[in-house]
């Protein structure tokens, strides 16, 4: 019947987007320098995110733009992911992944990504968070015909850390050290 060496193609996980966040706590001048680091990493045009609630010992109110963020797709998603796990050298806490087969981590510094420093703009972090997924996986967002995905075709923690660890020879750390 079925021999070792064909692999469901349906099984395989890969990535659906990165969404890039840089949160400012503050609009004004920092917003629009960090939109800029954004466009310039990735080339599209950020979105702007507002606050949801007024919080006075942070100095924001409601409706306030406080942060940006992108959403990247494709190839170019691969590329950036590849620059932002270069900083993390390959290194992940296991609660950076989510029991939905995602993961996130943040980074300090955007230069680090191989931008160069500019005076004018400053040094922001921000924060990379990876959807995973499977072929097929369509069927849950369509508008015709919509259906619902099986248990056993979902992405868990269990295979995005191995796809992790596969993909990028990452190192999965227990504890933070």
């Amino acid at each position: 019947m079925a021999s070792d060496d064909k692999k469901n193609c349906m099984r395989d996980i890969k990535v659906d987007k990165l969404i890039l966040n840089c949160c400012v706590g503050e609009s004004g001048d920092r917003l629009t320098r960090a939109a800029r680091v954004l466009e310039q990493l990735t080339g599209q045009q950020p979105v702007y995110s507002k606050a949801k609630y007024t919080l006075r010992s942070f100095g924001i109110r409601r409706n306030e733009k406080i942060s940006v963020h992108v959403t990247v797709r494709g190839e170019k998603a691969l590329e950036i992911l590849e620059r932002g796990l270069k900083v993390k050298e390959y290194e992940l806490l296991q609660g950076n992944f989510s029991d939905t087969g995602n993961f996130g981590f943040g980074i300090n510094e955007h230069i680090d990504l191989g931008i160069k420093y500019d005076p004018t703009t400053g040094i922001y972090g921000m924060d990379f968070f990876v959807c995973l997924t499977r072929p097929g996986a369509r069927v849950a967002k369509r508008k015709v015909r919509q259906s619902r995905v099986g248990f056993n075709h979902k992405v868990t923690k269990e295979d995005a850390i191995k796809w992790f660890q596969d993909k990028f020879e990452g190192v999965v750390l227990a504890k933070a050290l």
